[in-house]
């Protein structure tokens, strides 16, 4: 039987390739701001995957952006991408503006302020079954749009409950994200692969991976063709 979501992601992947040669490079979250961040891990729950259960606290990169690029002042589907460098291939997390309930946590939903509720939608294989992460904002409304994003957090620590859930069950906390300042240049050119950089003991996996897969490597083709003007 023929793989609908990675057929479909091969569909999808022309175009974005095309786009990310417009763009410059991002066919989609071209409008985004970079922070440094620190990511505590608290230890989650023991699903029998050590990153998880962990204690840790760790470095990181985090870019908040409107994933179509569109007008402040309309709603958009936000994203949280979070990269923990690593002795050898890092960890990379992409999390979309989405619903938190069971099944809601499945569909993305435009959001206008960055304060607020994050998942994977894509989940992870492991031997406990599927795996989903989210982030959720402690506080505070925080504007979406790059600049004043930035302004804002330079002010004060935006600060994320990070969550895990097994299948549709409930989130449980697993540490604290903390964006502690933009970084100079406002938004340079940091690619994230949630598909090729799991954290340890995981594995994408499920309909979104395999959509995932063929359509970033258009879209990096893409990237590629744009270097080489």
């Amino acid at each position: 039987m023929r793989d609908l979501p990675r057929t479909a992601g091969r569909l999808v992947g022309a175009p974005l390739g095309a786009l990310a040669r417009w763009r410059g490079g991002k066919p989609m979250h071209p409008r985004g701001a970079v922070f440094d961040a620190v990511l505590d891990r608290r230890g989650g729950p023991d699903w029998g995957v050590p990153w998880l259960a962990g204690t840790a606290r760790d470095a990181a990169v985090a870019r908040l952006s409107r994933g179509a690029g569109l007008p402040a002042s309309l709603p958009d589907l936000l994203g949280l991408a979070i990269r923990l460098p690593t002795g050898g291939e890092p960890v990379d997390l992409l999390l979309t503006t989405s619903g938190r309930s069971a099944l809601t946590r499945l569909v993305p939903v435009p959001r206008r302020d960055a304060a607020t509720f994050y998942s994977s939608i894509m989940g992870y294989r492991s031997d406990a079954g599927s795996i989903r992460f989210a982030a959720v904002a402690q506080a505070r409304d925080v504007p979406s749009d790059p600049r004043p994003l930035a302004r804002d957090v330079d002010r004060a620590d935006l600060r994320f409950t990070v969550l895990a859930a097994r299948g549709l069950g409930r989130w449980q906390p697993i540490g604290c994200l903390t964006l502690t300042r933009p970084v100079p240049s406002l938004d340079p050119d940091v690619r994230f692969d949630a598909v090729q950089h799991p954290p340890p003991g995981l594995v994408a996996d499920g309909p979104m991976a395999r959509f995932r897969a063929p359509a970033y490597e258009r879209a990096r083709a893409g990237r590629r063709a744009t270097r080489g003007r």
